[in-house]
């Protein structure tokens, strides 16, 4: 019997573990691991179950332009494939793609973002109650991403200077954004209940919350620091799918998006309004109101200025701003 769990040991392991393992490596989010695996799931599957080491840039190519051609899938998606693959074959197999790939291109289709009036967001703010009217404030106060809003954790917010501060958003990357001051009241109070639970939690022997990268391991103890926690835990305690453990984590994102989408119904509003949607009308209004572009491009997080001038195409009202000939006519 040991001999034979000795060589279960040295088995060696499946493809998608391994990937899994070289991306907790590389602190890679949860859910970009989710979402890599698919990917080269599909792309194994689209080739009848071919192991990625008997293929190579022709098998690649193939499977981008199918998903161009066949799926019509969008630029932004075809892109996250093809990395999904570069990663597999740089950093898994050892087996770097460096042959040119001609794959079909996905064309990148140039949208407008959908914004709303400021008396259109009033209303869908006020069609929301509780801890999903408190995010979505914050989401339209802050111009947050919908994962930055439920990623908070406590000590990102200061009260004293009226400040959000973003850890690790689009890109990795960390920036400031303004604490609406009508927000304070309503949050504090909803801190406070989030710190009731916190000590319920802890004195059952949990109240430990997942650390980004290494921190877990540097601070052990960290992770039932009140600091943090975060600001809008889910109601339930559940097990970490990678650490196995139980944890509080954070609030389901599709619980603000349902709430979203009610409020918008019932104010009325026949737009398209997404979690996104409070953030490209963060944007628009603080433009409407003279606020510096680059300002509002370092608020947003953006590269590229190109990026945030989008929302400068969004106030030509009108069609470009002109008026049309048959309002001149008597």
């Amino acid at each position: 019997m040991k001999k034979q769990e000795f060589y279960d040991h040295k088995k060696p392991r499946k493809l998608m573990d391994q990937v899994s393992d070289v991306m907790r490596l590389k602190h890679y989010a949860f859910r970009t691991e989710q979402t890599y695996v698919s990917w080269i799931k599909r792309f194994i599957f689209f080739h009848d179950k071919k192991h990625p080491r008997e293929m190579g840039e022709p098998e690649v190519e193939a499977f981008l332009t199918w998903l161009a051609v066949e799926k019509h899938v969008s630029k932004s998606t075809q892109n996250q494939a093809f990395n999904a693959l570069i990663f597999l074959y740089r950093e898994v197999l050892k087996k770097p793609l460096e042959g040119r790939i001609d794959a079909v291109r996905s064309s990148k289709k140039q949208r407008l973002p959908i914004v709303m009036s400021k008396e259109e967001t009033q209303r869908v703010l006020s069609g929301m109650s509780g801890t999903t009217q408190l995010m979505a404030k914050l989401l339209y106060g802050g111009g947050l991403r919908l994962m930055e809003c439920i990623r908070l954790r406590i000590k990102d917010i200061d009260f004293e200077i009226n400040e959000i501060r973003v850890h690790s958003g689009k890109g990795d990357k960390d920036r400031l954004v303004p604490l609406p001051e009508s927000i304070k009241p309503a949050l504090k109070i909803h801190l406070e209940r989030v710190k009731l639970m916190h000590e319920n939690d802890l004195s059952k022997g949990c109240g430990e919350v997942y650390l980004p990268n290494a921190l877990g391991r540097k601070y052990p103890r960290a992770g039932k620091e009140w600091g943090w926690q975060y600001v809008f835990p889910s109601s339930k305690l559940s097990q970490d799918p990678r650490k196995k453990v139980i944890r509080r984590h954070h609030m389901d994102p599709s619980t603000l998006d349902r709430a979203i989408k009610r409020a918008v119904k019932l104010a009325g509003i026949t737009k398209r309004v997404t979690s996104h949607t409070f953030r490209h009308s963060f944007a628009t209004h603080l433009l409407q109101t003279g606020t510096d572009i680059r300002t509002i491009q370092s608020l947003l997080g953006h590269n590229d200025l190109s990026t945030t001038m989008i929302y400068t195409h969004v106030l030509r009202q009108g069609g470009q701003g002109v008026k049309s000939p048959l309002d001149s006519l008597e």
